[in-house]
C-alpha cells in the first residue's frame, strides 16, 4: 500500500462553499471549470448523486509537442462515480481513464474539500492512487489550472 502515489493541490477561492459545491454538481458548470487549460470537455453521462456515474471526454485544443492523450491521440476519456457528496463540504469521486496503456490503469480517488476561511473557501483536492503514467509535474499543472478555472467561474 505504501507505493500508492498521492498528489494534492489547494487554493483559497473568494466564493462561498455553497456556490462552489453547486459547481461540482452541475454538468454545464463542469464543462466550464473542470478541463485544464488547453483542453475542452464533453459530458456523455452525469449523475450527481452518491453512487451516480459520469463519463467525460477531455480533448486537447492543441497537443503539446511529443504528447498524446490517454484514450486517443488527442483525448482523455474519464469514467467516474460519485462516492460521497456532502453538501457544501466535500465531493469524493473515483475515476478511471480509458487507455490501452497499463500505466494509466486503475481507480484514482479524488477528494475535494471545501473549508470556509476568512477570505472565502479553501478548496483542496487530494488524488489517491494516481496512475504512474501521469507525471507528477503534469498533474500539478493540471490540478492548479483546474483550481484557477474554478476560481474564475465562481468568483
Amino acid at each position: 500500500m505504501g507505493d500508492k502515489r498521492i498528489d494534492a493541490a489547494s487554493r483559497i477561492i473568494n466564493a462561498s462553499p455553497q456556490s462552489l459545491y453547486r459547481a461540482f454538481v452541475d454538468a454545464d458548470a463542469w464543462l466550464v471549470w473542470l478541463p485544464p487549460k488547453g483542453m475542452t470537455g464533453s459530458i456523455e453521462l452525469f449523475q450527481p448523486f452518491e453512487g451516480g456515474r459520469y463519463h467525460m471526454t477531455l480533448t486537447y485544443d492543441e497537443l503539446p509537442a511529443g504528447a498524446s492523450g490517454k484514450a486517443s491521440a488527442d483525448s482523455d476519456v474519464v469514467r467516474g462515480r460519485f462516492v460521497s457528496l456532502i453538501r457544501d463540504q466535500r465531493v469524493v469521486q473515483v475515476v478511471e481513464f480509458e487507455s490501452d496503456d497499463p500505466a494509466f490503469a486503475g481507480e484514482m480517488t479524488m477528494t475535494w474539500s471545501l473549508t470556509p476561511v476568512p477570505d472565502g473557501t479553501e478548496v483542496r483536492i487530494i488524488c489517491e492512487n494516481v496512475p504512474p503514467g501521469i507525471k507528477p509535474e503534469d498533474h500539478a499543472v493540471g490540478l492548479g489550472s483546474t483550481l484557477d478555472n474554478l476560481a474564475a467561474f465562481t468568483e
